[in-house]
C-alpha cells in the first residue's frame, strides 16, 4: 500500500484542491504536512495579518482533516529537509502539492522538485489557485501582457467552468507520532491587537463557503453598481479565502455560472464584473510572473529618475495611523488597523494621496500594507499600488490624482463610512465631513487633526515633478 504526502501551502482547503484529488487517486494513505517555512519567501515573508490568518486557516484545516480521520502534520524549518525526513518516517514514495507563483517559492519549489527526482521519489505540482496559469497566455507577439483589457478578452475566452472536485468523506491516514502543535509557531501576535479581526473574520473552508454564499445573496446583483460605496455591503471580501487558498477561483466561476442557469440572464450577466475583478488578479500574477522584479522596482523604467521625496517619518505615521487630517484616507487607513481589510475604492484613495499628494515611493506604501492586510498577496499588492503610482502595468497615468473630498462626497455622500471609522467626526454638525478644516471652530473641538498637506499646492507639485522628470 502506498503512501504520499501532501505538502499543503497556501491551499488550504480539501474541495477542489488537485494535489488531495491526485494523491487520493494514485495512493492508498495520506500524510497531510504543512511546513512554515517564512525565511524562504524572503523578502517577502508573511507580515503579522498574514500569520494571523494562517493560524486560524491552518486550525480549520487541521480540525476538517481530523474529521476524515487523518492529522495535519505541522513542521517548521526548510521544506526540502523536511520533506526528506518525512518521506524517511512515513514510507512515502510521492509528494504532491499545489503551485504558487512568488518568484523566491518558483525558485524554492523547482530546486525540491529536482531534487526529489534525483532521489526516486515522485513529485507532482498543480495548478489550484488561478483560472489560467501566468505562462499560457502571450500576445499575438509572444510576450506578456501589459494591458488588462486584451489580456482579458484572450483570458475570457479561454475560461471553462467545471465542478470543483468535492471534499473527500474519508482519508486513510499514515500515523506519526509526533505532532506539532500550532501554537508552536508563534503565528499570533503577543500583544493582543487583533480583536477586530475575530469580528470581522472566519478564517478556513467553510468561512469562505460562507462569504461566497453571502455575497451572492446580498450584493451579486448589483454588484457593478454598488461596489464602490465603501459604506455599503458590496463587495465579495473574498480576497484573503482566495490568497490562503480556502477556495479556488473554480470554485467561484463555477458558483456564478450555475446561478446564471437557475435564476436567469439578469444574474448571469450581473456575475460578469465580478468575474473580471476576478481577472484582474489573473492578471496581476501574470504580471509577476513576467516581471519578477517588480515587487522592488517600477516596472516602467521611466520612474527610475522621478523625484520621490524623502519619506518623512511624521508624515508616514500619520497616514498609517489615520491622522492625516483627510477624512476619508484617515476611514480606510483605521479600517485596515481595525479589521485587516480596506475596501478597493479606497485602497485606491489611500495610495494616490501617498504616492502624489506626499510624493513617498510606492514602496512605503507597499510594505505597510504587506504587514497589516490580511490578503497581503504579492502579485495583487504590487500591481495595485504601482497601478496607482503610475509606475506599473496599464496604470493611472501619475497625473491622475484622486481627490480625497471630492471622491468622498461622490462615494460616501452622507459621511457613513468617515463617521464609522473616524468617530471623532461624527460628533458634530460639520457641513462636510469630507472637509471638516473649513469649520476651524467645531474641528478644535472634535480632537481631528487639520489636514498634514494643502491638497491643491500638494497637486500641484506632483504635477511638476512629473513634467520635470
Amino acid at each position: 500500500m502506498t503512501t504520499a504526502i501532501v505538502w499543503f501551502r497556501r491551499d488550504l482547503r480539501l474541495t477542489d484542491n488537485p494535489a488531495l484529488e491526485l494523491a487520493l487517486r494514485d495512493h492508498a494513505r495520506i500524510l497531510p504536512l504543512y511546513i512554515h517555512a517564512p525565511h524562504e519567501e524572503s523578502p517577502w515573508e508573511p507580515g503579522a495579518a498574514s500569520c494571523w490568518w494562517l493560524h486560524h486557516s491552518l486550525t480549520a484545516l487541521q480540525r476538517d482533516l481530523r474529521v476524515r480521520g487523518v492529522e495535519l502534520q505541522v513542521r517548521a524549518g526548510d521544506s526540502l529537509a523536511v520533506l526528506q525526513e518525512l518521506l524517511h518516517v512515513s514510507g512515502a514514495d510521492a509528494v504532491y502539492w499545489n503551485r504558487l507563483y512568488e518568484p523566491s517559492v518558483i525558485a524554492r519549489d523547482k530546486h525540491i522538485k529536482q531534487q526529489l527526482k534525483e532521489q526516486g521519489c515522485d513529485a507532482h505540482s498543480s495548478n489550484a489557485n488561478l483560472l489560467i496559469e501566468p505562462w499560457e497566455i502571450s500576445t499575438g507577439q509572444g510576450g506578456p501582457y501589459r494591458v488588462f483589457t486584451p489580456y482579458w478578452r484572450n483570458a475570457r475566452a479561454r475560461l471553462e467552468p467545471r465542478p470543483p472536485a468535492a471534499a473527500p468523506a474519508q482519508i486513510a491516514a499514515t500515523a506519526i507520532n509526533d505532532v506539532a502543535d500550532l501554537d508552536d509557531l508563534a503565528l499570533l501576535p503577543r500583544i493582543p491587537w487583533d480583536t477586530g479581526f475575530h469580528a470581522a473574520w472566519q478564517p478556513g473552508e467553510a468561512g469562505a463557503a460562507e462569504a461566497l454564499d453571502d455575497f451572492c445573496d446580498a450584493a451579486l446583483r448589483g454588484y457593478a453598481e454598488r461596489r464602490d460605496f465603501p459604506a455599503e455591503v458590496g463587495t465579495s471580501r473574498l480576497s484573503p479565502h482566495l490568497h490562503f487558498g480556502e477556495i479556488s477561483p473554480q470554485q467561484v466561476y463555477w458558483k456564478l455560472e450555475e446561478l446564471g442557469r437557475e435564476r436567469g440572464k439578469g444574474l448571469r450577466e450581473a456575475g460578469e464584473p465580478f468575474l473580471r475583478e476576478l481577472g484582474w488578479r489573473e492578471f496581476s500574477h501574470h504580471l509577476l510572473y513576467h516581471f519578477p522584479q517588480t515587487p522592488q522596482r517600477n516596472l516602467n523604467p521611466r520612474f527610475d529618475t522621478f523625484e520621490w521625496r524623502e519619506a518623512d517619518p511624521a508624515q508616514l505615521a500619520a497616514w498609517q495611523r489615520g491622522r492625516t487630517g483627510l477624512p476619508i484616507v484617515d476611514a480606510g487607513m483605521r479600517e485596515l488597523w481595525h479589521t485587516g481589510w480596506m475596501h478597493n475604492r479606497v485602497r485606491m484613495l489611500v495610495a494616490s494621496f501617498l504616492c502624489k499628494n506626499l510624493r513617498m515611493h510606492w514602496s512605503h506604501g507597499a510594505r505597510w500594507f504587506w504587514d497589516t492586510l490580511v490578503d497581503a498577496d504579492l502579485a495583487n499588492n504590487t500591481q495595485g499600488w504601482q497601478w496607482t503610482a503610475g509606475t506599473g502595468a496599464d496604470a493611472a497615468p501619475y497625473f491622475r490624482i484622486f481627490n480625497p473630498v471630492t471622491q468622498g462626497e461622490r462615494f460616501d455622500a452622507d459621511g457613513a463610512y468617515v463617521k464609522r471609522w473616524v468617530p471623532e467626526l461624527s460628533r458634530h454638525a460639520f457641513k462636510s465631513v469630507h472637509s471638516p478644516w473649513k469649520q476651524p471652530d467645531l474641528l478644535a473641538r472634535s480632537g481631528y487633526p487639520e489636514p498634514i498637506v494643502d491638497l491643491a499646492e500638494s497637486r500641484e507639485s506632483a504635477l511638476q515633478a512629473y513634467k520635470d522628470k
